[in-house]
């Protein structure tokens, strides 16, 4: 399934919402027609937001593989994902977050911009995450945040019930792999358990030409080690 937002991007005010339900036993693959954009924030609007809820049932599988998300200049929005996952449920998503239009010169000049994001079992949460981005305040290209680097990506590989073994089995191929795309001043990766049932894989680059391809080989490595398959990726990406 393709998303499209007949707009061309998020305006000030808007108030998005998904929810997604996918029955125990189905599979289903979701992902965007191009990149999210952030456009500009209007004087006297709310700041823009988008809310998004996964309920993944009892075996069944959930791939979340959006475009980019690019927040122009002066631009403020708050992102919140939501994802539970019955018993035997399988998870692979990704987000890949850019610093605006680089070629507009627009490199972290958005205003605001809130990330909330959880993952959880019935029994427990697995990842929560909730960052509050504010170049003018605090400035990311520094040693503390992001060096050199302006492109965030994320891939998460998650299923209920795998013993703390299998994960960190999967993080060591992820590691090894993530050394393979790893390339000093241009792009870093690396893999990490959570504190039960997944692993995440974490990049910063310096353009997003080294994002996409590498995305597709981690998660070819986790979706052949939960399920013996090779991904199928949407048509868009080569």
């Amino acid at each position: 399934m393709h998303l499209n937002n007949i707009s061309g991007g998020v305006l000030a005010g808007d108030r998005l919402a998904l929810d997604v339900t996918v029955q125990p036993g189905a599979m289903a693959q979701i992902t965007t027609t191009g990149a999210t954009r952030l456009y500009r924030h209007r004087a006297g609007a709310r700041d823009s937001e988008q809310s998004t809820t996964f309920s993944v049932g009892e075996n069944a599988r959930l791939e979340y593989l959006p475009d980019p998300l690019i927040p122009y200049a002066g631009s403020r929005h708050t992102q919140r994902t939501r994802i539970r996952l019955d018993s035997g449920a399988s998870l692979f998503w990704w987000e890949v977050l850019a610093p605006g239009r680089k070629a507009h010169g627009e490199s972290f000049a958005f205003e605001r911009l809130r990330i909330e994001s959880e993952v959880r079992t019935q029994s427990r949460p697995l990842l929560r995450e909730d960052f509050l981005l504010e170049p003018a305040k605090r400035p990311l290209g520094v040693t503390a945040r992001m060096l050199q680097y302006s492109y965030v990506a994320s891939l998460y590989v998650c299923q209920e019930g795998k013993p703390a073994a299998f994960w960190r089995n999967l993080e060591d191929a992820l590691n090894a792999e993530a050394a393979q795309h790893t390339r000093s001043g241009e792009t870093m990766w690396g893999a990490s358990t959570l504190v039960s049932d997944g692993v995440i894989v974490r990049g910063l680059s310096t353009s997003n030409r080294f994002i996409p391809a590498a995305l597709v080989h981690f998660w070819r490595l986790g979706r052949r080690a939960l399920t013996g398959e090779d991904p199928v990726p949407p048509r868009k990406i080569y």
